[in-house]
């Protein structure tokens, strides 16, 4: 038998929301952009790859379609309770790229309701300390066998 990959929550996320297009559709949807073509506009995706990205995001459960205009029929695409769970995923990924590799001012900036500009970490649900690399320990880790 011989080792395979290894069977990973990253890997199975990145399946579904780990292309750029899929990405950048979901930051417009945050921002309130719900129909397709100020996705479009406002992403720079070309209209059949936004397709299929907005298809795969509904399927799989993260966007809801709905419709908001009969005669012609017409979506909008809405956050699913999956959708909104990416919130913090896309402000700690924008905070990276604001950090390493935008250069000059943040070009987005949201303001909390404390009144400052937001600065998301992530801390522990149980203590509520931030969650730093020397305070964590790897429990399990599996690998997915490939072949015999």
């Amino acid at each position: 038998m011989t080792e395979g990959r290894r069977d990973c929550s990253i890997a199975n996320a990145l399946e579904v929301i780990g292309e750029r297009w899929s990405l950048l559709a979901l930051r417009e949807v945050f921002f309130g952009a719900r129909r397709f073509d100020q996705i479009a506009r406002n992403t720079g995706a070309s209209r059949d790859i936004l397709t299929a990205r907005l298809r795969k995001l509904v399927e799989t459960g993260i966007l809801e379609k709905r419709l908001y205009e009969e005669h012609p029929p017409r979506y909008e695409y809405v956050l699913t309770e999956a959708g909104h769970a990416l919130n913090h995923v896309l402000l700690n990924l924008m905070a990276w790229g604001d950090k390493y590799v935008t250069e000059g001012p943040p070009p987005t900036v949201w303001r909390h309701s404390c009144g400052q500009d937001l600065a998301p970490r992530t801390v522990c649900a149980h203590c509520h300390e931030p969650v730093r690399e020397k305070d964590m320990t790897l429990v399990r880790s599996t690998r997915r066998v490939v072949g015999s």
